[in-house]
């Protein structure tokens, strides 16, 4: 017997054991063989659906001084750019701790932005607050010692920078109500020359922010928009010219609509942007009542796949190489709302988001915001993680980029997502429970161990087992479960449980270790009322994870 034909068949033999152990629980007769309060989650680990950055969760930090309020709560304190204390340990441990996490810096302020490298030779004011004004500040400045002292903190923290460019210089108004002429680059392009010569990294320049479609506060056409990242391309082409990997081109960072985004796609195809960028609100205003019942609601949650797919069949039919990102998303706009979008309840709208997204091939999720206002991982006052950061960065460990078909049997209120394992074997499962009255044993559902050429040879022994829902093992497994539940039951808890046990950075500003459960794989997953489960399961044989 030749060595190849012998490996294939003690691996077939191998995973036909598992499946005799019992490590997964086979259905063939769909919803009727699960008992009250259970329910199936079957993955496909075949081939992968999508793939994500490596480095898919990202994080942002925006321009807001302290005077930013919204309904008469000014919820920015110093989390600016500008003024954010680089020395504290926690926001230092809080960004290593991702090694690395990517950093996007903008947002509405943006394009009200100067950076002060003298050329051309302006002053360098602070945003003043004015009721007059487009998002109600006059125009700020970036002194270059600050530039310096982030780029300096950036590389102590790992951490992986997008910077957000100001592209409203030398538009003029249009009897539409839009801005047009073209980009006058030459502020834009000294602070990139500036940041080269310094030996500062930045993976991506991105061209503006909420310009797009109908705009916020100011809008651009497509056509001339488009024509601005061919200039905004053509510059980093230059200045980066004698280095091999040049940064990302990135834009719009604004909100989908689907014209104006085909409209960019094509007159930049195929390779003058690199990724397209677009930000989610999708539960409105933060001061909304109602946000609570959007998070827990299967079928709003389900809205923004939409958007999703619409984007990718434009890149998809566009003939590009641009990819998608969500560039910033905070949920509620105007800074989110407190003990809602800082508080546990929002890790099931955020982690749900995570998982949608990458479903649909969407390579990078920036979150609004890593510091400021009520949507921050980090407590704008202590630094202190809220439940989010946690629930980020697990996902950042635990979820590899490779993306795989689930579909899960049972209830509505639970939403599912697998992804390979990250730098492990095996597939990580992720489930949201959103209701808050029934506890799920969750089964784990394959045909991959079936799907050997083999497999019709296994037909008539499935059937007689398929009904066993565990089998007494000779050899152990086990998998790794991290339970997320919010302190005392509380949706409203700003502190996150972990299997029970309370998160917390200790004296010296240290992020928590954050260790699993080992469980018997032939025993189904819990899933808590209001409750968020990551296993990682290494005996799972998924061939799209070799």
């Amino acid at each position: 017997m030749g060595g190849g034909v012998l490996s294939q068949l003690l691996g077939f033999c191998f995973w036909g054991f598992l499946w005799l152990a019992g490590p997964v629980r086979v259905y063939s007769g769909g919803p009727g063989t699960l008992g009250a309060g259970e329910a199936a989650v079957t993955v496909d680990g075949t081939a992968a659906i999508a793939a994500t950055d490596e480095d898919f969760v990202c994080a942002t930090l925006d321009w807001w001084p302290p005077e930013k309020c919204d309904y008469g709560t000014c919820s920015w304190g110093l989390a600016s750019l500008l003024n954010l204390d680089l020395s504290n340990p926690v926001l230092l441990n809080a960004i290593k701790a991702f090694s690395p996490l990517k950093l996007r810096l903008g947002g509405s302020l943006q394009d009200k932005v100067i950076y002060d490298t003298g050329e051309p030779k302006q002053p360098c004011p602070q945003f003043t607050k004015s009721t007059s004004e487009v998002f109600g500040f006059t125009q700020g400045c970036l002194p270059m010692p600050r530039w310096d002292e982030l780029n300096e903190f950036f590389k102590k923290a790992g951490a992986v920078i997008i910077f957000g460019l100001n592209a409203l210089n030398g538009r003029v108004p249009l009897k539409d109500g839009s801005l047009g002429g073209p980009w006058n680059y030459t502020n834009a392009a000294s602070l990139i020359r500036y940041t080269v010569n310094k030996g500062y990294t930045i993976h991506g320049w991105e061209l503006g922010n909420e310009l797009s479609g109908s705009g916020v506060g100011a809008k651009i056409g497509a056509d001339q928009y488009a024509a601005d990242v061919i200039s905004l391309k053509s510059i980093i082409n230059d200045i980066y010219e004698d280095y091999p990997d040049k940064p990302l081109v990135l834009a719009p960072g604004g909100f989908f609509d689907s014209q104006w985004f085909s409209e960019i796609i094509s007159k930049t195809k195929p390779n003058s942007l690199d990724v397209i960028t677009h930000h989610i609100y999708n539960l409105g205003p933060g001061v909304d009542q109602h946000l609570i019942e959007k998070i827990l609601n299967p079928s709003y949650l389900d809205g923004e796949a939409s958007t999703f797919s619409s984007l990718q069949n434009i890149l998809k039919t566009g003939g590009t190489s641009t990819t998608a990102w969500v560039g910033e998303a905070g949920g509620a706009y105007n800074s989110g709302h407190h003990l809602v979008t800082d508080s546990f309840v929002f890790s099931f709208w955020y982690l749900d988001q995570l998982g949608m997204s990458a479903r649909y091939d969407t390579k990078t999720y920036c979150r609004q915001s890593l510091i400021g206002g009520n949507y921050g991982l980090l407590n704008t006052t202590t630094y202190h993680p809220n439940p989010d950061y946690y629930s980020a960065l697990l996902w950042h460990r635990l979820m590899g980029k490779h993306v795989l078909s689930t579909s899960f049997t049972g209830t509505n209120m639970i939403r599912a997502y697998a992804h390979c394992a990250r730098e492990s074997q095996g597939i990580t499962l992720l489930l949201i429970n959103l209701s808050g009255n029934s506890t799920t044993q969750v089964y784990i559902s394959t045909q991959t161990a079936y799907s050997l050429k083999h497999e019709h040879h296994l037909g008539a022994r499935r059937t007689r087992f398929n009904h066993i829902p565990r089998f007494r093992k000779t050899t152990e497994f086990t998998r790794e479960e991290y339970h997320l539940t919010g302190k005392d039951g509380d949706l409203h808890s700003q502190t996150m449980l972990l299997n029970g046990d309370i998160l917390a950075v200790d004296s010296h500003g240290n992020i928590p270790e954050l260790d699993p459960v080992k469980v018997d794989a032939a025993q189904p997953i819990t899933v808590a009322p209001f409750s968020i489960v990551f296993a990682h399961i290494p005996y799972f044989y998924a061939p799209a994870c070799r």
